[in-house]
């Protein structure tokens, strides 16, 4: 049985001065997930914001907290993120020496477990972790920054991790450059959890981004069908 089409637009994209409300307006817009990126400088050329804002962000919705870590080393921080009220957290296979370990320690406490492939990160890197996960996050942009254009070459990507998750119940998303122009070819592909910042978070307020949503969740649904 497919897995359903979920849209989890990124706050990267939202207005930071007014976080708890954008959240708020998402969901009811109709986003399946909130997508909380984090970024440390390091791994990658850009800074966001740690847990305590994601804690800050937890009383204002029971949506589930999709939280992508682009922070090295990862280990130290995953129960903080944990306790700040993430419903998944996704770390790059980069990220610490032992990806397994990371892995166990995530569903140790409680959470949901991912794993992000980078443009150059073989899908191969997943073969011995499989059975181990919940989901597969394919960037189809170089992590980092948002308003980036959606590298076509991923699409091969998301079809070999499409293949390899075979009948596994394993959520497969993809995040950089989704727009109505290019979820369509993406969901084609086998992906069915599409991360967008900026195509979301066009215009102002509530009735913008359910418009937005719609776009998106129609492009999807209709190309993967």
């Amino acid at each position: 049985m497919p897995l359903p089409i979920r849209i989890a637009p990124s706050i990267l994209a939202a207005d930071f001065s007014r976080l708890g409300d954008e959240v708020r307006g998402i969901v009811e817009a109709g986003a399946d997930w909130v997508h909380l990126d984090v970024m440390d400088g390091h791994f990658v050329p850009n800074i966001s914001f740690g847990p305590d804002i994601i804690k800050a962000l937890r009383p204002h919705t029971e949506a589930y907290f999709d939280c992508h870590l682009m922070i090295a080393p990862a280990d130290p921080y995953l129960e903080a993120f944990a306790k700040a009220g993430c419903d998944s957290i996704t770390v790059h296979a980069e990220a610490g020496p032992h990806l397994h370990r990371s892995l166990q320690t995530i569903r140790s406490l409680g959470k949901k477990v991912g794993v992000t492939l980078n443009p150059a990160t073989p899908l191969s890197v997943l073969e011995n972790v499989l059975d181990d996960i919940d989901l597969i996050l394919v960037m189809s942009v170089n992590p980092g920054f948002g308003g980036q254009k959606f590298i076509p070459a991923m699409l091969d990507k998301i079809r070999a991790a499409k293949a390899l998750i075979g009948d596994r119940p394993i959520d497969l998303e993809v995040d950089g450059g989704i727009t109505p122009e290019t979820i369509g070819a993406a969901a084609a592909a086998g992906a069915n959890v599409f991360v967008a910042g900026s195509a979301v978070f066009k215009g102002d307020g509530v009735e913008a981004y359910r418009a937005n949503i719609a776009a998106l969740r129609q492009a999807a649904e209709s190309a993967a069908a």
